[in-house]
């Protein structure tokens, strides 16, 4: 699944791509993905212009003149931009062409990607944009914060850490690296946690995916950025994806298990 650092990175191409470029058509191949009336979809969006691209958390916001364009990509959801004349193939849903011949196709094998058109006075108070965390770098994510979000959680802090609701952007590869760069083990219960932990999470959250932007994000089996670039911070990964792999700090084998049915990969030595 695409995460902030992945989100970040396609919003950045793809706002070098498709700004300012009227849109001349739509096809919609999947309408389930569009969460709007798809006829005044189609009618907002023919002959506007995307004028900027922001995020929020996993969630690309798509600036029209007098609307946004939210667009989750879940799991498997990615952008390409293609000439117009390219055939349209399998599990491209969403086709919106441009004047000067180009398509901005969205492509899902699983369908699970949602697209929705909201007036621009509304986006505040879109249950979306409402439901989303503080941000890593946001300046109100302090520890005192997710202490006092953490302190009634009796579950996992890897599972509280997925809770977009609480920090939002951080995905399953990304949690687990906080937690090991953290030393803090991915069973530890939430409410157990202590300020300089929390304050470590903040730290180690803002490091990590700064650099995992700088290196495009993590390619690991289905995510590929816009245009088919892919990232590269695969390459820096301490503990997810490596199973019974040496440890760097300790030796000991990563081990793997599942959290909140989630797969989590940490070293029992060094997050004790």
């Amino acid at each position: 699944m695409p995460e902030l650092a992945e989100v970040e990175t396609v919003k950045n191409i793809l706002k070098e791509k498709i700004l300012n470029k009227k849109i001349k058509s739509v096809e919609i191949i999947y309408s389930k993905i569009i969460e709007s009336d798809l006829d005044e979809f189609k009618k907002i969006l023919i002959n506007n212009e995307f004028i900027d691209i922001k995020r929020k958390g996993k969630w690309l916001i798509f600036e029209l003149k007098d609307h946004y364009l939210l667009s989750h990509l879940r799991m498997e959801g990615k952008y390409f931009i293609k000439n117009s004349n390219d055939p349209i193939i399998k599990h491209e849903h969403i086709i919106i062409s441009f004047n000067d011949n180009t398509d901005l196709r969205y492509h899902d094998t699983r369908k699970f990607g949602r697209m929705k058109l909201i007036k621009k006075e509304d986006l505040p108070n879109t249950i979306e944009i409402q439901k989303q965390g503080k941000e890593p770098f946001d300046e109100t994510l302090t520890k005192e914060y997710l202490f006092d979000k953490f302190k009634n959680k009796r579950i996992p802090i890897k599972t509280s850490l997925l809770d977009q609701e609480i920090i939002s952007g951080l995905g399953n590869i990304y949690a687990d690296e906080v937690l090991f760069a953290s030393k803090i083990n991915p069973l530890k219960e939430a409410k157990e946690l202590t300020l300089e932990e929390c304050q470590n999470i903040i730290i180690n959250s803002q490091k990590i995916i700064s650099k995992a932007i700088e290196m495009g994000g993590t390619t690991i089996r289905s995510y590929t950025s816009s245009l088919g670039v892919k990232g590269q911070y695969q390459n820096y990964l301490k503990v997810h994806k490596r199973e019974n792999m040496p440890c760097e700090k300790c030796g000991n084998k990563i081990k793997k298990i599942k959290v909140g049915g989630r797969s989590t990969y940490f070293c029992d030595q060094c997050q004790k």
